[in-house]
């Protein structure tokens, strides 16, 4: 056997690894309206650009009568998106159903362990039957290895999951614990125990995509950031959420150009009521005020009472935070709480500034919610801003009583730069409660309680519930024109560009979990 003869042989070998579970089970996984794991890498990726890694991997269970699995099940390898690198994986659901095993998990960690060196991207392509059963305890240890460098890798470099599948038992915890979760609308889904056992255990009847399609989980637990409904918009959705972000820790998410030119914005105040009462989308505020189109929202079906996501204002990236006066009077609750801290704290992580539109009536009052946890998950919030160093604003439009007020980036807990249109109320509570309160006596031994009622409101808006009251005491750095919005955001990134801002050694902090 000549050179010839062994480059033709790694040929064939290449061609049989490239070939997953063959023909027939790349036609069964076309016919689910899926791509197979090569695919999605093609159209992921730009093209030509994917080297792959440890192809002939194999694992060490053919005693337990563990067939050969070409690739162990998992394409792992280097590629560029839009010129910028990532490292990746692509689970092949043609090979044991995706399921890992040992070597499987082991692949997958020393591309992490890359990623991680070279400070990249790192995205992970998810549709996996769960655990490699004839492996047994083995092929648990393999998921421990890739669990872990999820964990130590957070906040290094940002990560993606993409699930694709069927994503179960120990497979839903490496996407739970990454930054960004996509999901795929009737063909992927996330649970811990599918239908059939919970059936069995419980007597509950359900379907596996009303217990962990993508609605549920983006709509209902929260688990998932992103819902698409194809394959395809799923990984354009990727590759849209990689231009808000940094490489790793170390950098500054990439600047765009500006082409929006008028920074004066005349009919801003066209579309939100001035009465604090009144809902509107404040969508179409942050819509109006950052660059055209740049909006890209994140959890956006999910605690609708709480908007965030990533926008571009001059071209650079920053993190939007907003309540919702359209659900909930955009009051803060259980879900609205984690929802905005998480965004938060993935914010500073990566040097991403911080954005925050207040229009809030305060926590979410009820038994259930005081039951569920409010203080400690609205505690999420105040430790979420405080903790982060990246510059702050923020912008109080209408609204902002008691302790939401502090704990949506008030200059108490941290916040750099604090704005308020000149309609503003700030104060405990609100007026119609507080004139309650504070006048009860003289309302109720009035000749005309109503009237003397709404004059003890007017009376305390206009001596505590407004802007300048808060300015007079340093809280509030300016108040402005609604008009002139985007031109100070504008401005005070450009002059916080530089921040730097020291915290106490430690090895970390006890969040509020």
């Amino acid at each position: 056997m000549d050179m010839f003869d062994k480059i033709n042989e790694l040929y064939d070998k290449r061609r049989e690894t490239e070939l997953g579970g063959g023909d027939e089970k790349i036609a069964k996984q076309h016919e689910k309206g899926k791509l197979t794991a090569r695919e999605r890498i093609d159209y992921l990726v730009d093209d030509g650009s994917f080297m792959e890694l440890n192809p002939f991997i194999q694992h060490r269970h053919h005693d337990a009568g563990v067939k050969d699995a070409p690739g162990e099940g998992v394409v792992t390898g280097y590629a560029t998106i839009n010129g910028r690198g990532i490292y990746l994986f692509a689970q092949d659901f043609t090979v044991y159903g995706g399921a890992l095993g040992e070597m499987h998990g082991k692949k997958i960690a020393a591309v992490m362990d890359l990623a991680a060196k070279n400070g990249v991207p790192f995205i992970g392509l998810n549709d996996s039957g769960g655990a490699r059963i004839q492996e047994g305890v083995s092929s648990l240890d393999g998921y421990g290895h890739v669990f872990y460098r999820n964990s130590i890798y957070s906040g290094v470099i940002p990560q993606i999951s993409v699930i694709l599948g069927p994503c179960a038992g120990g497979a839903v915890y490496s996407p739970a614990i990454t930054d960004f979760v996509v999901m795929v609308e009737e063909t992927s889904q996330m649970f811990i125990t599918g239908p059939k056992v919970i059936e069995t255990v419980t007597g509950e009847n359900i379907s596996a995509e009303d217990l962990g399609g993508a609605g549920v989980h983006n709509s209902t637990s929260g688990n998932a950031h992103i819902q698409a409904a194809t394959e395809e918009e799923a990984l354009d959705a990727v590759k849209d959420l990689l231009s808000y972000l940094p490489d790793s820790y170390k950098q500054k998410a990439p600047a765009f150009t500006d082409e929006q030119s008028e920074d004066f914005l005349p009919d801003i105040t066209d579309f939100v009521p001035f009465h604090a009462s009144r809902p509107y989308d404040v969508r179409k505020l942050i819509d109006y005020i950052v660059d055209d189109e740049s909006f890209f929202e994140i959890h956006a079906k999910f605690a609708k009472n709480v908007v965030v996501g990533f926008s571009r204002i001059g071209g650079h990236t920053v993190g939007i935070i907003a309540n919702q006066p359209k659900y909930m009077a955009g009051g803060l609750d259980i879900d609205s709480s984690d929802k905005a801290a998480r965004f938060i704290r993935m914010c500073d992580s990566f040097n991403i500034p911080l954005v925050t539109f207040e229009d809030v009536t305060g926590f979410f009052p009820g038994v259930k919610q005081e039951h569920g946890g409010i203080i400690r998950h609205g505690a999420k919030i105040l430790y979420a801003y405080s903790e982060a160093t990246v510059p702050k604003l923020t912008v109080i439009t209408r609204k902002a009583y008691g302790g939401a007020y502090v704990a949506l980036n008030s200059k108490s807990i941290g916040a750099d730069l604090v704005f308020a249109w000149p309609n503003a109320e700030i104060a405990v509570m609100g007026p119609e409660g507080a004139a309650n309160i504070i006048y009860a006596k003289e309302i109720r031994q009035s000749e005309n309680p109503e009237v003397t009622r709404q004059e003890k409101i007017d009376e305390y808006r206009d001596r505590f519930a407004n802007p300048y009251v808060a300015a007079g005491l340093g809280m509030v750095d300016d108040v402005i024109d609604p008009r002139e919005t985007r031109m100070k955001l504008k401005q005070s990134l450009h002059m916080l560009q530089n921040k730097e801002e020291q915290r106490p050694h430690r090895k970390h902090g006890n969040i509020p979990l």
